[in-house]
């Protein structure tokens, strides 16, 4: 298994690079899904549609996780499209927040383009879409 190209597509979504983003996108299902979970359970009618939002934003990371792990062109393709997603959901909650603050009386994982998150909800997906099209099989 010298060459890239003969490794296996598994192998090659979590080889390298892969192994920090799957590393980084099980941080960001804890951190999400964890707080989602205790603010929606303790004040959801405070900030609905923010807890929502992050709720949603820790599944899209746990299933990018699974995909990544998974491997497999078929995977590749279904990370890909939700890595894309992703970006679109930070961009456009990070924008929304910037504009109109009042619409987020709380914080998303995605608010602020992930201020909260040292940024790590923009970076992620761009990271990740350059290394899943890096990864695609010959």
């Amino acid at each position: 298994m010298a060459a890239t190209d003969e490794r296996p597509a598994r192998e090659r979504l979590i080889s390298g690079p892969g192994i920090l983003l799957v590393w980084l996108y099980g941080v960001m299902v804890v951190g999400a899904v964890s707080r989602s979970a205790y603010q929606i359970a303790t004040e959801f009618d405070r900030a609905p549609l923010a807890y929502t939002l992050s709720a949603l934003a820790g599944v899209v990371y746990g299933f990018i996780t699974y995909t990544l792990v998974r491997g497999g062109e078929t995977a590749r393709k279904a990370a890909l499209v939700c890595c894309a997603a992703e970006l679109v959901g930070v961009l456009a909650v990070g924008t929304w927040t910037l504009a109109e603050p009042s619409a987020f009386p709380d914080a998303t994982v995605w608010s602020d383009f992930g201020m909260g998150y040292l940024f790590i909800p923009v970076l992620l997906p761009l990271s990740a879409l350059y290394w899943l099209r890096r990864a695609r099989t010959a």
